[in-house]
């Protein structure tokens, strides 16, 4: 009787030790995957090292529907700011324009490149690892912005000193805070807003 209580008590004391391996393992492997996926996803969701942080959200087909609908009839050099995986700049290329983005974070800015390179129908856009707050938005006469609500204040004054007369400027997810816009399209998050600047 005591040799059978003492082969429990050790297959007890296996058992317990295994699932305390095992336990190990699976903290150990939950815990690798959790840092893995932390490192890869930092340069999307991190702030762009600027003083708004501008996580990085793709636009929606309807957001690139809108955006289509408010250039409907323009032309000419397109920027788009924040111009994250490209994808707005590859839609206004397939609409004629010459198409550009300003991208600071450096994962969507090369991924950007790399995919125009590989299509040669984008082969023609561009895009500027730059800071927002130093590009020159004077040579463009469309402007595309998927901003933060906390940055359009000092976007709007940004675009009141350097963006020509006529530029059409539309605003995605948040509209310019002091601005009239000559057209809304689309509802909630989807909303598209056209402004018009005039001198």
């Amino acid at each position: 009787m005591d040799f059978q209580l003492t082969l429990n008590t050790e297959t007890k004391t296996q058992n317990t030790s295994k699932l305390s391996q095992l336990g190990k393992v699976l903290i150990y492997t939950t815990g690798g995957l959790a840092v893995g996926v932390s490192i890869v996803c930092i340069p999307f969701v991190s702030p762009a090292f600027r003083k708004v942080c501008l996580p990085y959200v793709p636009a929606t087909t309807d957001q690139l529907a809108g955006v289509t609908a408010a250039l409907k009839g323009r032309s000419g050099r397109l920027l788009d700011v924040g111009s994250g995986d490209g994808r707005i700049v590859f839609t206004a290329a397939k609409l004629g324009f010459k198409a550009e983005g300003v991208e600071l974070n450096p994962v969507l800015f090369y991924f950007s490149k790399v995919s125009a390179l590989f299509n040669h129908k984008y082969r023609e856009t561009k895009f500027h690892r730059r800071n927002l707050w130093k590009f020159d938005l004077m040579p463009y006469n469309n402007i595309v912005i998927f901003g933060v609500e906390q940055m359009m204040q000092d976007f709007e004054r940004k675009l009141v000193l350097e963006a020509k007369d006529d530029t059409v400027v539309v605003a995605c997810r948040f509209p310019l805070p002091n601005m009239i816009p000559v057209e809304t399209i689309g509802h909630g998050v989807d909303t598209v807003w056209k402004y018009i600047i005039k001198r």
